[in-house]
């Protein structure tokens, strides 16, 4: 064999290795190339995945949002309505007290002996509806009587008279302290604690609302 022969089988071995080393350096960057490939068609799926989770937690949240929302509307409607009908019953509860005239009597009496007591100044000006300035006027002598030692007081003008469906208005001779025990007053008073009540029911029937103007 000639050394142009061996020059050949040489170079036909040395390109049979180098095509070889191509086809398997190819092979491996087809294969690192296709896991690239579903490694990023994987990382766009999660995110994908993640964007329409992240949607579908936020429709969700939203709907749920809007449903609490229009649920605590209603709750406020039904309570407001029902502190409406509270206080109507407290109304015609305090109608009926009023018709009986001795005990509504001697409890306008304690009313203004409590309110003297409570502002503990002298001159105390006791005001009324109307009709209670009339049973007042009525029965002040024995008012009077029952007040602390030390202590007066005197009823207003009808002029003066208030506009309350009943209960007193106190107030000390310089004007600076009030007692308002009016069926209004007191039902500004009651109101925070009705709410509460219905709040813990939301049913009518659950009230024990009693005579809380005679306690």
């Amino acid at each position: 064999m000639n050394q142009v022969e061996e020059l050949e089988r040489a170079i036909l071995s040395r390109a049979e290795r180098l095509a070889a080393e191509y086809r398997e350096r190819a092979a491996r960057s087809r294969d690192q190339i296709l896991r690239d490939a579903a490694e990023r068609l994987r990382q766009r799926e999660l995110r994908e995945e993640a964007i329409a989770k992240a949607l579908a937690e936020r429709v969700f949240r939203q709907r749920v949002q809007a449903s609490e929302l229009k649920m605590q509307t209603h709750l406020d409607r039904m309570r407001w309505n029902l502190v409406l009908d509270v206080e109507g019953r407290l109304a015609e509860r305090m109608r009926a007290f009023i018709a009986d005239q001795a005990a509504y009597d001697a409890w306008l009496k304690d009313l203004v002996v409590e309110a003297v007591t409570l502002i503990e100044a002298p001159g105390v000006l006791i005001n009324a509806n109307a009709h209670d300035q009339r049973r007042l006027f009525m029965n002040w002598d024995t008012i009077v009587a029952a007040l602390p030692s030390g202590r007066e007081a005197r009823l207003a003008s009808n002029d003066a008279a208030l506009t309350t469906l009943g209960g007193i208005l106190a107030v000390s001779a310089d004007g600076r302290i009030r007692v308002d025990q009016t069926f209004e007053g007191r039902l500004a008073r009651l109101r925070p604690r009705i709410q509460q009540v219905i709040l813990e029911h939301l049913l009518p029937g659950g009230f024990d609302i009693g005579n809380l103007f005679t306690g």
